[in-house]
């Protein structure tokens, strides 16, 4: 029987054809109507042939069943970027460039791009749907029975739409309290791929356990059923880590900072200056003095709310903020503690709940990208009390002042953004940047802003 997420890779494969077919009819009937043809098999399948043989390059269709739709966004339109070259290309050398011109191409490959997000994001839907009501669900068994097979069993079931379901452990002692079926010892593991419908296997063994690894992956092997490891490297989550081969011996590896590199930095700080300036004149022109208005009728005091924070190397910066709370408002509470907004704060104003919950507020930090002391995307700079509070409490904190801070980061898009009412809260917040710190490149910042947007449409319980 076929395994779920090959048979929904199938259907994608299906719906990409029906794209392409339906962006070029499209394009064909509205683009210069009588000169290229509405039905035209020779581009049809030179279309359809490249869309599918580029996705070897751009990965478009790799299980993300565990990733946020913003970073499959961010591949679909690498994919087309990538298609669309390589179908200029083919046209020339077959001569047919004279008959589809290039704003024909440009046309054709914005409307694939964008129905190719609309029927991924439905079929995105339709699978959470379905995972939700118990269908289609990958069936794994896991061996081991530490702490890292238990945190995998939280995770799977904790968020269904990954799209796997624990169908029980081989461990030598049944000690996982998860409400996981116990399949017995390691030497069981035949038996049970044998008689159970086991689609993947997880093994969650100590390095130290080597020669069971391996008699465990001969056996999967054997019985044709992937495995897949959970090595327990906790202690590197927020390091740049990658595994790569020295002959057949796996090394992981502890990287430098990407940001370390001057062309990494100077390829974000080129995007920073471009998305600024390109927000300041379009949508900020309009917006900005919008905005402004409507704070100034409705509460007194300044328009701009300026507030020392830590950015870059610790260095302090002024952060500018629209104003969303009442002029007498202070930040430091009776005990001397920072005082942070919390839900169904007081000294919020009705304006300010609004521009808060759609982060609004935040969009004067767009002068500070220009300037220099910020950047569109990275950790959030928090308030001068809040970080010589957290210094002392939380782990690796002062760790996230390696990069410049941003109007937007991966632990904000993850959920980890307002009130941080324990030192877990902040120090969740904190490995999700240390995770983007180690881990940064272009395409996470494209797929950060994605996310931010869809948020603010979406809204975020945490946002007050």
């Amino acid at each position: 029987m076929q395994k779920p997420s090959l048979f929904f890779k199938n259907i994608r494969y299906s719906l990409d054809a029906l794209v392409v077919f339906l962006s070029y009819f499209l394009t064909a009937y509205g683009f210069n109507r009588g000169i290229i043809p509405i039905i035209s098999p020779v581009f049809y399948i030179v279309a359809i042939s490249l869309w599918w043989s580029m996705s070897l390059f751009s990965k478009l269709y790799s299980d993300r069943r565990s990733n946020k739709f913003s970073e499959e966004i961010v591949f679909i339109l690498y994919h087309t970027i990538v298609f669309a070259v390589s179908l200029s290309s083919v046209l020339f050398f077959l001569s047919l460039n004279n008959k589809y011109s290039s704003p024909f191409i440009i046309v054709f490959v914005s409307v694939c791009s964008f129905l190719a997000i609309a029927t991924k994001y439905a079929l995105r839907k339709k699978i959470h749907s379905a995972l939700y009501h118990g269908a289609y669900f990958d069936q794994v068994l896991l061996i081991g029975n530490n702490q890292v097979a238990a945190n995998f069993i939280e995770t799977v079931n904790k968020y269904y739409y990954y799209g796997y379901q624990c169908a029980g452990y081989i461990a030598d002692q049944p000690s996982i309290q998860n409400e996981v079926q116990y399949f017995g010892q390691l030497d069981q593991l035949n038996q049970v791929l044998s008689s159970k419908k086991i689609n993947e296997v997880f093994i969650a063994l100590s390095n130290k356990e080597s020669k069971q690894i391996q008699d465990c992956i001969r056996i999967c092997d054997n019985n044709n059923v992937r495995v897949r490891m959970l090595p327990d490297l906790t202690d590197f989550t927020t390091s740049s880590v990658f595994i790569q081969n020295i002959g057949q011996l796996p090394v992981v590896n502890i990287g430098s900072l990407p940001l370390d590199k001057a062309e990494n930095k100077l390829v974000k700080r080129i995007f920073d200056i471009v998305f600024a300036a390109v927000f300041f004149l379009t949508i900020g022109i309009f917006i900005l003095p919008f905005i402004a208005l409507i704070i100034k009728l409705t509460s007194k005091g300044p328009i701009i709310f300026k507030q020392e924070r830590w950015g870059l190397n610790n260095q302090k910066i002024t952060c500018f903020k629209f104003r969303s709370m009442v002029k007498e408002s202070s930040d430091i509470d009776e005990g001397g503690n920072y005082n942070q907004a919390f839900k169904n704060d007081p000294r919020i104003t009705w304006i300010g709940k609004f521009l808060r919950q759609t982060n609004l507020d935040e969009l004067p930090q767009f002068w500070n990208v220009l300037i220099g002391n910020m950047s569109v995307v990275g950790p959030r700079p928090h308030p001068t009390p809040l970080n010589l509070e957290s210094m002392q409490t939380v782990d690796n904190y002062m760790l996230r002042h390696m990069v410049l801070p941003g109007i937007t980061g991966l632990a904000q898009v993850n959920g980890c953004r307002g009130e941080t009412k324990t030192t877990e809260e902040m120090q969740r917040r904190v490995n999700f940047d240390l995770y983007y710190i180690h881990r940064w490149s272009f395409w996470i910042d494209l797929q950060i802003i994605i996310q931010t947007v869809v948020n603010i449409f979406r809204g975020d319980q945490n946002a007050y």
